[in-house]
């Protein structure tokens, strides 16, 4: 009543049923003495030194911990994330449970992706605000090059991971770089390498507009219509490529589908990925884009 002060009380069947649940395993496994006083019934606990305060975690909150942390388990490269696997084996060995070390469910990672091991680094430079001295080597680049960086945000997309920030040669916020292809990472030593906050981008809603991680300069969305044909409309339509896609079928066997997003690199390999089971019907600079592309793939095999 002091939570809510229109409550009309706890009922007598919910007061047993908590009961049950203090007795069972997936309660507290606590014994109740049951003392009769003529019709009424007085409930205690049969140590009068129990508490429930002294096991803060039952057999329920145990399994739920430790497939947390199982899942949890799965980042990996981030030096920040080593304590969860020195604890699920105390975990396990503290409290056993037959099926604590079945994994039942995966993410899509790669422990062998080049350059994962930069994580943790970066991960710190951002929480801390480090500016960063990175040697760089792009694939468009035979040798790689100093980079100064403010870093900002660490975004992961087809199993790369990809670290944006602010670089004062090019005076751009949204500078992106390839985990993969860092050679080296030191704190500047510079004096006046003072880090700059991001005011110009707000992260949470940059990539709203795009697929991957790649945004041209200067590029806004524009309405780009897709036909899907035969299954791959199913499939498409059951998993959606963006949040702003509009589906019809138009024919039994053609999705109509209409996007909003900024034309890039990743936008146009997802399209090429269905090869010839879809068609660009707008805008015509995108169809025109694929359909070199299509072309050049079949060259290959001439």
């Amino acid at each position: 009543m002091e939570i809510d002060p229109d409550s009309k009380g706890i009922s007598r069947r919910q007061i047993f049923e908590d009961i049950n649940f203090m007795e069972s395993s997936e309660g507290w496994e606590i014994e109740l003495q049951r003392l009769k006083d003529g019709k009424r019934v007085f409930y205690r606990y049969s140590d009068t030194r129990f508490s429930i305060n002294n096991m803060p975690l039952n057999e329920s909150d145990i399994n739920r911990l430790q497939t947390t942390l199982q899942t949890l388990s799965q980042i990996k490269g981030m030096p920040q994330f080593d304590w969860i696997n020195e604890l699920l084996p105390k975990l396990n060995q503290g409290f056993y449970n037959s099926d604590a070390t079945k994994t039942i469910i995966e993410f899509d990672s790669n422990r062998y992706l080049r350059g994962i091991e930069h994580l943790g680094t970066l991960y710190n430079a951002i929480l801390y605000e480090k500016v960063l001295k990175i040697n760089y080597c792009p694939y468009i680049c035979e040798k790689p090059y100093d980079l100064i960086l403010h870093p900002y945000y660490l975004k992961q997309y087809n199993n790369r991971w990809f670290l944006f920030g602010y670089n004062p040669d090019t005076d751009k916020y949204n500078r992106i770089v390839a985990l993969d292809r860092i050679e080296e990472i030191n704190e500047t030593n510079q004096t006046n390498q003072t880090y700059i906050f991001n005011t110009e981008i707000d992260w949470t809603e940059y990539f709203d507009d795009m697929i991957g991680v790649t945004k041209p300069e200067n590029a806004i969305p524009e309405k780009i219509i897709l036909h899907f044909y035969n299954t791959t409309g199913k499939y498409i339509e059951s998993k959606p490529i963006h949040g702003s896609q509009k589906s019809k079928w138009i024919e039994n066997n053609v999705l109509e589908v209409t996007l909003n997003l900024i034309i890039n690199y990743e936008l146009t390999s997802l399209i090429l990925s269905y090869a010839d089971n879809v068609k660009v019907i707008q805008p015509t600079n995108l169809a025109m884009t694929v359909k070199e592309k299509m072309q050049d793939g079949s060259n290959l095999y001439t």
